[in-house]
């Protein structure tokens, strides 16, 4: 697979995703319903980009392809240049441990880890040693404030508290890329106003990119572009300030 490349265009020193002309299209029976149409987009890095329209426009499809989660119907998705359709389900996992973080509207911790186990995981799973992982998750949960916790089961922690542990799961491996599926959904005003303060600190301490889905106008206005899907359509993109 070709690392240097878009498509026919040389890859860009800054792009960390890519997609051109994606489209995907679900099959209820025999009736063909179409999720996304022609989506072109790129993330750069250190970006952060939000994604909002209405329910059912197709944003967490578009987010599930961008994280090599769901085939396309057409079209293609790069992840710092290599071709995701190429790739066998191996290949995809090992780019995405090794290049993205994920955070869902609801956490997702395992119920029987603690919180310092829990950040480990993608660690563990790269095949690094328990006893070489532990101190860099126990850091990283430290950067999100949850130094004090690390030995608490997801069951004992607030819900801002379980998503600063789900953030600091994304980026204990210095992904390239986090992307985010409604982040502060399930939190109140407050909580989710800490957690967006602490992704936007990290993504500028680390330079890592988030692409953020979320009905949250608030969210999305302090982010450094919005793009809003329509009937599976881009219908535009607008910069924000950061802030």
């Amino acid at each position: 697979m070709s690392d240097n490349r878009i498509g026919n265009q040389e890859l860009k020193s800054g792009q960390v995703i890519a997609c051109r002309d994606l489209c995907k299209t679900y099959l209820l029976g025999k009736l063909e319903v179409p999720v996304l149409k022609s989506v072109t987009l790129t993330v750069e890095r250190g970006e952060r980009i939000a994604i909002v329209g209405a329910s059912g426009s197709g944003k967490s499809t578009l987010l599930h392809l961008l994280g090599g989660l769901d085939n396309a119907t057409s079209g293609s998705v790069q992840i710092l240049g290599q071709e995701v359709e190429k790739m066998n389900e191996v290949q995809r996992g090992r780019i995405r441990n090794q290049s993205l973080g994920f955070v869902y509207q609801f956490h997702h911790l395992l119920p029987e880890f603690t919180a310092l186990e829990n950040v480990s995981m993608p660690l563990l799973i790269r095949g690094m040693k328990r006893k070489d992982a532990a101190p860099i998750a126990s850091s990283m949960l430290e950067r999100v404030g949850l130094a004090h916790r690390i030995h608490h089961l997801p069951a004992e922690l607030s819900g801002g508290e379980r998503q600063r542990a789900a953030v600091a799961r994304a980026l204990v491996t210095r992904p390239a890329c986090v992307l985010a599926d409604e982040p502060t959904g399930n939190l109140d005003r407050k909580s989710a106003e800490l957690l967006f303060d602490l992704m936007q600190q990290l993504n500028e301490e680390l330079g890592t990119s988030f692409i953020v889905v979320t009905h949250d106008l608030g969210l999305a206005s302090r982010m450094q572009k919005s793009l809003q899907l329509i009937d599976g359509s881009i219908n535009g993109a607008s910069s924000c300030l950061a802030t």
